[in-house]
């Protein structure tokens, strides 16, 4: 199992990153190669799905989830069941002081087939953490400007 956390701190109040990160196609725009489409007819609170797809073309896999918690404006969990990546992700919002907050990311998940995880859950953690690092860095510049 792959396990990392990941954090940036924001200036806008966390009302406003939760509505961000949690209107799940704005992630397209932060994760690069990546693309969101919903699955079911609402994208907020429990049992709203998509699918993130990574890659390009046929090199690409699609990471279907879930939302397994709802808690706004600080904590949303997803379950990940797809294919390639299973395991869960969560981001807390914390206020800070004045418009301020903080993004706190993490995710458990294993690679599938499992024999693969053995081998592979320290590189999905270090390219995980860098990556969602650099997304959630992305995102964070939004509200700078």
């Amino acid at each position: 199992m792959a396990h990392f956390t990941t954090s940036v701190e924001v200036n806008a109040p966390a009302e406003q990153v939760w509505a961000a990160l949690t209107d799940w196609r704005n992630h397209a725009r932060w994760a690069p190669l990546t693309t969101v489409r919903l699955t079911t007819d609402r994208m907020d609170g429990l049992g709203a799905g998509f699918v993130a797809r990574s890659g390009i073309g046929p090199l690409g896999f699609d990471d279907p989830m879930t939302v397994v918690r709802w808690e706004p404006p600080h904590r949303c969990d997803v379950d990940k069941h797809g294919r390639v990546i299973r395991g869960k992700a969560w981001f807390e919002v914390v206020a800070l002081s004045g418009e301020r907050c903080r993004v706190d990311w993490s995710e458990d998940v294993t690679v599938v087939p499992h024999r693969l995880d053995r081998l592979t859950g320290g590189l999905v953690a270090l390219v995980g953490k860098a990556g969602f690092g650099q997304a959630l860095r992305k995102m964070a510049r939004e509200f700078d400007r």
